[in-house]
């Protein structure tokens, strides 16, 4: 059995690692980052070495992802999935995690899906700035993440990928979504959606990669911006 991130990003990696692979707006302050295959690859294997070397997480640890659909957000999900880890969505029902990852504004919700587990935060900052005045015992992402090699190996033999799904069972839904939302490798997708179910993110994150296609996440649209962004990033479909 492979793991998540290596039957993703593998093929991808191999026919367009240059390429743009998630492109990312918030109109609320201007942000626009995009991010090629490498360089997402890039940041996912800093990640998986921050949760396997400093965190101790691996094959059975279950991942806590507390974070709005963003570049980073990406990262860290692909991540946890090279190391064979689980990643955990649904915390609210009383499901315990090793290991949570958050915002700032979800510390409280971290801290209750963890007990004593390791919880880290994110500042989603353009440029890397760590998040401030962070509570004793909580990992800054930004500043530990950054002095991570950004070569992994992958996990060969990982636990559940999602919610309790297997790799092959995720990998299935994300193939079954693509072809029903007719998306195709040559497609560039505007996306508004959310990734905050296992569902959600099947349907709007991982059936566009599994496909080989590129997205554009768009976080506060403004709608009077969507029209140039449609001729601007060359879409051709967008999600809802």
């Amino acid at each position: 059995m492979t793991n998540l991130s290596s039957a993703i990003l593998d093929p991808l990696l191999a026919a367009n690692p240059a390429g743009p692979r998630i492109t990312y707006y918030d109109d609320a302050t201007g942000e626009r980052i995009e991010l090629s295959t490498v360089t997402l690859a890039n940041w996912a294997a800093k990640t998986a070495n921050l949760l396997r070397d400093e965190l101790g997480a691996g094959p059975g640890s279950r991942i806590t992802v507390l974070l709005p659909a963003h570049w980073q957000t990406a990262a860290v999900l692909f991540g946890v999935w090279w190391i064979g880890a689980e990643v955990v969505l649904n915390s609210g029902s009383g499901v315990e995690a090793d290991v949570a990852l958050c915002t700032a504004d979800r510390i409280d919700e971290a801290d209750a899906a963890v007990g004593m587990g390791e919880v880290v935060v994110l500042s989603l900052d353009p440029f890397g700035k760590p998040a401030p005045d962070l509570p004793v015992g909580v990992t800054d992402y930004a500043t530990s993440v950054r002095v991570q090699g950004d070569q992994v190996v992958p996990e060969r033999a990982p636990g559940p990928a999602l919610d309790g799904r297997s790799v092959d069972d995720v990998l299935a839904a994300a193939r079954e979504s693509a072809a029903r939302q007719g998306f195709a490798a040559t497609d560039r997708i505007g996306s508004t959606a959310g990734w905050d179910s296992a569902d959600d993110l099947v349907a709007h994150l991982l059936s566009v990669y599994v496909i080989g296609a590129s997205l554009v996440q768009m976080a506060n649209l403004d709608p009077d911006l969507l029209d140039r962004r449609r001729i601007n990033e060359k879409l051709t479909r967008t999600i809802p």
